[in-house]
């Protein structure tokens, strides 16, 4: 970059007002990459020929070899904006991020809508609105940016679909209205949710008014009008492009050109030109009603009509007269040689680009539309500060004023320093500028000069001192050189040490700051996602750093901006997009850096795609494990959705939102990171376990007899008792009904929360009361409002349940539940510090912990493959200690469908030789968690409910505590209660979008079937010849799924998979023909192959866990045998 040029950007980057920060969002392969290209080759970077074809910003060799961007890449360009005949022209600073298009690598365009103030939203006008383009819209929408359009590949509808230009028009017309459906939709979504807000806050304001459900939407609606949220051409937010040929338009660029011409005022031609208005010419009037009498709408008559022209001079005539005349009347200068040309799109690239240039047609609305960081909403500040769950006045006081400096973009000294950072992305040292070679100054030759004589002096005085010594002379290096080649260099033993610590590379977070200055060698704290500010403000008592969740962090490299190469900057003002080293040992993916304590940690970034697929890595030589390890640290930083954990068998698990980006993962590490050679196992897809009601019908549709009276009313009641047989549990497991586990998945974090402050013991009273405030007290009405709705929908036996939840599970936040059903034994719920309830600390108290680890860990590995539940309520129906007469237990003795005894402790009690087996296996479980809890002396006068309670606090077991052997009890009293169930398998679901012609729709459908796809929706884009076809695919069978699709239908079609839903396997992983009609059907060795069954056993393989599967099942069965030749 040049030096004046680099001036101008300085000076830029000190008016907020003149900065715009946008990204580029899009679906794959609609153009994105090409539109940067050009943006760049606006500033002279790349040559405009080139732009499309070099793919600047995709620096990765295998982004170009794929042709798809993989991460998100910035660089700064200056733009001189001059309208009309203005003779001074306005400078802007555009901060440009180009962002992935693949649903794998979404994470990624998260990182790049957070840092910016808007968005160029592109769309392929030929396959329409596609399902990244939704995604990447409600990305747009959720981070209160604004978007302008882009419709880019005009230049297919001529080449390729062959339209007349009022076919184009209509087509145009309805890829708006489809982007604006979207659009409208997030609206509606966002307003509703205004509504129950303020209904919620009426009815509880006043509760008698008989107005309080009501609300008034016009009031929205009038606010939102003003914000122009929809996309229309007349409003100037629309752009109409073709990347690959070089140009582009709006609607205004028309109406300056014409307004003189047809002498009309340009705000008139401009509102005219788009829309159902024609020209009049005998009364020179624009007219509406274009369509009802068949006449041509402005917008064909002054733009199509001309473009379409001269792509018909250019290709199908090939006019050399015509082309020159085109030329001539469009005022262009075109060198001879480009008019020669035998390849025709260079001859129109020269004629689009010079006459609708397309980099002044995006930054000419970028400048216009999207707004500078001076202009930051109110709603975009708070979103960021403070998290949906919460409302933003009950963040402290000095925490509320930031906003304003938010708002106002300040950079005084006085201003706190506020800086987001959303992603760590490595880079060489080389290209670091402290690193790069540059001209001395006056002052450095003078030193080294210095230097240089006062080395040469020691080298001399030494020499003499060793030839008087005895005139034996020998080779004299000064202190801290070396040699090599004949050469005398310095050491720098810090840089290489810097060096061999990374392996040459360097980690420059890529951040934002929002308020302040930031420059060299400020103190800034860096706000964990825990931080509070609260904690601090709110005076309580001393907590340690560790405990505020704070790390002082001094800046002690200098802010770097992205341009044609990294440059080094002092200091830089708010509002810039920034890169920043040496923050390798702070921050790991994101963060919040921060002056003030009063600050709150940002708001989490919102990631569409979860990371789900997942393959254990090792070394291919033992000893490069440390490097192994030291690679996967680097990857986890570098990857913003990429998750690096250690297996409890101590395996390295990386895992990744799907094959594209894992393959990427893998490729990083092996020749970035950790530079080894590495085993890669077969992905480690999850599973889930789960019961369901009893069928009805077998697997040859016939109806299964009716259960006689007595067989209906046992229920799958399992009785167990602690090793000592002291203590006894009587507890069945039952299907969580209706949505009650889609509403615990999606609340997960209020959950988690919930318990969060449920478990602050050691607290002051003020410290609870504040984090009870932290949760979401709406949502967590609302949670329970719906759980008490579908327990009312499932019928009187689940009447009142969700008042009797003793626990979630796993992790306390999972979509499984633990019921309190047992009479009399009124304990508090899990809602217990959402309601204030006084806690006890009683025995009781903590063997209820017990009841409930017990939980936790049978609901985080169940018993088919120990794979985590999912949908499961155990139901604790008595409890008791000593020798109580058993409740009746009718049935006990029966086995359940799975073939899984219950075990009745009631007469283990009695024969106790009969049970030497289970107290074996008891005994066992029990050593390995004695160390977990240990027996507490506290008594407390709930505990007298107990029956035998006198002997229950003098009891000492030679089992252990009685604690732990709860914890192992209960846990197998729910294994238990789960076997004697339907048990069945979840696999987890892509849902797969796929656009293809009618030619390869049969080869389409028997790839899917093939991998038990199944196709939900099977569309005609109208106008075109395209199928989109909308499926679902087990993620276990995706693994290769879009290589085998681009070969059978020989790159015709290809699938974009994102993770969908959990679905219950329909068959039993134990099944085997029982009946004649299934003998008939499946053959007496049953050869049909169960689907649950290979998956169980799969995964059972892999966790080293025991199958029944025999190498030889049926010695008579046929085999076909090949012999060696």
């Amino acid at each position: 970059m040049k030096a004046k040029t680099l001036e101008q950007l300085k000076e830029l980057q000190h008016q907020p007002s003149q900065i715009r920060n946008i990204c580029i969002l899009a679906h794959v392969d609609h153009g994105k990459t090409t539109i940067a290209d050009a943006l760049v080759a606006s500033n002279g970077i790349i040559s405009k020929r080139n732009a499309g074809k070099i793919r600047y910003m995709d620096s990765r060799a295998d982004e170009q070899e794929r042709g798809i961007t993989m991460k998100s890449s910035a660089i700064t360009l200056m733009y001189d904006k001059q309208r009309g005949s203005e003779a001074v022209s306005k400078h802007y600073l555009i901060n440009l991020i180009d962002s992935p298009g693949h649903v794998d690598f979404s994470s990624e365009v998260s990182t790049a809508v957070r840092l910016c103030d808007g968005a160029v939203v592109v769309v392929d006008v030929v396959e329409g609105v596609c399902p990244q383009t939704q995604a990447v819209l409600r990305q747009a929408w959720l981070e209160e940016i604004r978007p302008i359009l882009v419709l880019n590949k005009v230049d297919r509808l001529i080449s390729q679909l062959k339209m007349v230009p009022i076919e184009a028009y209509y087509r145009l017309i309805k890829i708006i209205e489809q982007v604006n459906l979207l659009i409208n939709q997030l609206f509606i979504s966002e307003a509703m949710g205004k509504t129950s807000l303020e209904t919620t806050k009426d009815g509880l304001n006043d509760a008698h008014t008989e107005d309080s459900n009501s609300y008034d939407w016009t009031v929205i609606g009038d606010e939102e009008e003003h914000k122009n949220i929809y996309f229309s051409p007349e409003l100037g937010n629309v752009v109409f492009t073709s990347a690959v040929d070089g140009w582009g338009f709006t609607v205004g660029d028309f109406a300056r050109m014409y307004a003189t011409k047809l002498g009309v005022r340009e705000q008139i031609l401009q509102k005219t030109l788009w829309g159902d208005y024609y020209m009049n010419v005998k009364a020179k009037r624009f007219m509406k009603g274009a369509q009802s009498k068949g006449k041509k709408p402005l917008f064909v008559q002054f733009a199509l009509d001309n473009i379409w022209a001269v792509y018909d001079a250019v290709f199908e005539q090939r006019d050399s007269d015509m082309i020159e005349k085109i030329v001539k009347s469009l005022d262009l200068t075109l060198a001879p040689k480009d008019l020669k040309q035998k390849d025709r799109r260079i001859t129109l690239q020269s004629i689009m680009g010079q006459w609708l240039p397309l980099s002044d047609a995006v930054l000419d609305t970028v400048t216009s539309h999207i707004p500078s960081p001076l202009q930051m909403s109110e709603e975009r500040v708070e979103e960021l500060m403070c998290s949906k769950s919460r409302q933003f006045s009950s963040l402290p006081e000095a925490t509320q004023h930031l906003k304003k400096d938010f708002q106002a973009c300040s950079s005084s000294d006085d201003v706190p320093v506020v800086i987001f950072i959303s992603k760590m992305f490595p880079m060489e040292r080389k290209c670091l500028p402290q690193n790069k070679s540059r001209p001395f100054t006056e002052e450095e030759l003078h030193e080294r000069r210095a230097e240089a004589r006062r080395r040469h002096a020691e080298i001399v005085t030494q020499r003499e001192n060793a030839a008087k010594d005895g005139g034996n002379t020998k080779e004299v290096k000064p202190a801290g050189s070396q040699q090599a080649n004949g050469h005398t260099y310095l050491e720098n033993s810090s840089s290489n040490k810097e060096e061999d610590d990374l392996d040459g590379h360097a980690f420059i977070a890529f951040a934002r700051i929002f308020s302040g200055t930031v420059r060299r060698g400020s103190w800034v704290f860096f706000l964990g996602p825990k931080h509070d500010p609260g904690e601090v403000l709110y005076q309580l008592p001393p907590l340690t750093a560790e405990e505020l969740h704070l790390k002082p962090e001094l800046l002690a490299s200098h802010p770097h901006i992205t341009s044609v190469e990294i440059k080094d900057l002092y200091l830089l003002m708010a509002g810039n997009v920034f890169g920043i080293g040496g923050l390798e040992g702070v921050v790991v993916k994101s963060g919040t850096l921060s002056s003030t304590l009063a600050c709150p940690a940002f708001t989490d970034m919102y990631f569409d795609a979860a990371p789900i697929v997942r393959v254990a890595v090792e070394p291919a030589n033992a000893g490069d494990m440390n490097k192994l390890v030291a690679g996967l640290r680097l990857l986890n930083q570098a990857d913003p959705c990429v998750e690096v954990r250690i297996q409890e068998t101590g395996e390295h698990v990386i895992i990744a939102a799907g094959e594209v980006h894992l393959q990427k993962c893998i490729d990083d590490l092996k020749e970035r990171y950790a530079k080894v050679e590495v085993n890669v196992s077969k992905p480690i897809v999850p599973f889930r376990e789960t019961i369901i009601r009893p069928p009805r019908t077998d697997m040859v549709n016939e109806n299964i007899q009716e259960h006689s009276e007595e067989a209906q009313d046992d229920r799958g009641t399992i009785q167990v008792s602690t090793a000592d047989r002291q203590c006894h549990l009587l507890i069945r497991a039952a299907p969580i009904p209706g949505k009650i586990p889609d509403i615990l998945l999606e609340n997960q974090q209020i959950l988690k929360a919930l318990d969060m402050a449920a478990s602050s013991t050691g607290r002051t009273e003020l410290q609870v009361e504040y984090r009870l405030t932290e949760i979401a007290s709406e949502s967590i009405k609302s949670i329970r409002q719906q759980l008490k709705e579908e327990f009312d929908k499932a019928g009187p036996e689940w009447a009142g349940a969700e008042e009797k939840i003793w626990s979630f599970g796993p992790r306390r936040c999972g979509p499984n539940i633990l019921l309190n059903c047992i009479k009399g034994y009124n304990r508090p719920s899990v809602w217990q510090s959402f309601d204030r309830c006084s806690l006890d600390t009683g025995r009781i108290a903590d063997l209820d912990n017990s009841i409930i680890t017990g939980f936790q860990m049978a609901t985080l590995a169940g018993p088919l493959c120990e794979e985590p539940m999912q949908g499961v309520c155990f139901i604790v129906e008595d409890w008791w200690y000593g020798d109580r007469v058993k409740l009746p237990f009718p049935h006990a003795d029966k086995t359940s469908s799975s073939s899984i005894s219950k075990v009745n402790a009631g007469d283990c009690l009695e024969d106790k030789g009969s049970c030497d087996t289970l107290s074996e296996d008891f005994r066992t479980q029990a050593s390995l968690v004695n160390s977990i809890h240990s027996d507490c002396s506290n008594d407390s006068g709930h505990d007298k409910f107990v029956p035998g309670y006198e002997s229950f606090q003098t009891h000492k077991s030679a089992y252990g505590p009685l604690s732990g052997q709860l914890i192992s009890t209960m846990k197998e009293a729910c294994r238990q209660a789960f076997q004697a169930q339907p048990q069945r398998l979840m696999a987890a679901m892509y849902r797969c979008e796929i656009q293809a012609t009618v030619e390869v729709l049969g080869k389409l459908h028997g790839v899917l079937s093939k991998r038990f796809g199944q196709v939900l929706s099977e569309e005609m884009q109208e106008g075109t010849a395209t199928f989109i076809i909308i499926a679902v695919l087990p993620v276990v069978e995706s693994f290769g799924f879009a290589e085998d699709m681009r070969k059978k239908t020989s790159g015709l079609a290809s699938p974009q998979l994102k993770f969908s839903h959990w679905e219950v396997l329909p068959v039993d992983p134990f099944w085997v023909p029982t009946t004649e009609e299934e003998y008939a059907h499946f053959g007496e060795k049953a050869d049909a192959q169960n689907r649950a069954r290979v998956y169980m056993n799969q995964v059972r393989k892999r966790k080293g866990l025991p199958t029944d599967e025999k190498i030889v099942e049926f010695a008579e069965k046929q085999r076909t045998l090949t012999k060696n030749k």
